[in-house]
């Protein structure tokens, strides 16, 4: 009996194992052809791919090329060459979605319908696009410049302008990424756009200082210092006449790439000059003066 069950259980898994064994070579037969077709489509696709960058690649540095000859704006060539990259990927990817038997006519036809949810979905993207076209025609600024946007205060030199973003690099060389749209709808300054920048700063001295002397010493100051613009206008004079000092304004012009140098050069060599004429800087004083009532009430208890 056992024998017999034995012997029954093992026909039955043979003929269960010889079934899914031909139900294999079946799908195998049925189905090898096409997952060979795939995979040559795939093998076949990434070389299209692969191949579709070099040429990319080699058709933006053909139009960059060409830009640089034409002595255009650096930003207008990082502009046209990301507008450029993004148009032929597109055409990259499109082509490689057809060469899968894709209808590209339904896929456009997809995008024609979504167009609404699209726009809404992009409409910050395509301000910032737009915002990148107004500053290329309407140029406030170029790579290069340096530049306050005065909505969120921040500011750097501007590194690249792109499709949709404009890169600043700051003075400790960090990098900041501003949208276009941002740029173009609000206000900034062009710190850079000008040769020539003027330099002011303000020194302040008591009363009982010999002002005509300061007034030659911070003059001898700017004439000497290599920075300031000969030729420009150059002046120190009393600007307030405060409670507790007076406050001389030292004008001078300098060029725009050394102003910073300049103005720490001209800040040390004033104080330093003034403490070797003995003039001293003044700052603002604060008085207080206690009255019965305002006495702290352990110190009324001492004074009592």
């Amino acid at each position: 009996m056992y024998t017999l069950l034995t012997e029954t259980m093992a026909e039955d898994i043979q003929k269960e194992v010889t079934e899914q064994t031909g139900m294999a070579v079946q799908f195998l037969d049925e189905n090898l052809p096409k997952m060979v077709d795939f995979a040559f489509q795939v093998v076949l696709a990434l070389v299209v791919f692969f191949v579709g960058r070099v040429v990319i690649n080699w058709v933006r540095k053909l139009v960059r090329a060409s830009i640089e000859r034409s002595n255009a704006d650096k930003g207008v060539e990082q502009f046209v060459d990301s507008c450029l990259k993004a148009g032929l990927y597109v055409l990259l990817i499109l082509s490689i979605i057809a060469k899968f038997g894709v209808d590209t006519s339904s896929i456009a036809a997809l995008l024609a319908s979504g167009g609404v949810a699209i726009g809404l979905a992009l409409q910050g993207a395509l301000s910032n696009f737009a915002g990148g076209v107004l500053i290329l025609l309407l140029r406030p600024f170029v790579v290069g410049d340096y530049i306050i946007e005065h909505s969120n205060n921040q500011e750097g030199t501007v590194k690249e302008i792109q499709i949709f973003y404009t890169k600043l690099s700051t003075v400790d060389n960090k990098t900041i990424v501003i949208p276009n749209g941002t740029l173009a709808n609000n206000s900034m300054t062009n710190v850079t756009e000008k040769d020539l920048r003027r330099l002011d700063f303000y020194v302040r001295i008591g009363y009982e200082a010999d002002l005509k002397k300061t007034e030659q010493i911070v003059r001898e100051v700017l004439r000497n210092d290599p920075g300031v613009v000969k030729d420009m206008e150059l002046d120190v004079f009393v600007d307030d006449l405060a409670e507790s000092y007076v406050r001389l304004c030292a004008r001078a012009w300098t060029k725009s790439d050394e102003y910073w140098p300049a103005r720490a050069r001209i800040l040390e060599n004033a104080k330093l000059s003034m403490d070797e004429a003995g003039i001293a800087f003044a700052g603002q004083k604060m008085q207080i003066v206690y009255t019965q009532d305002n006495v702290c009430p352990d110190i009324q208890k001492r004074e009592g």
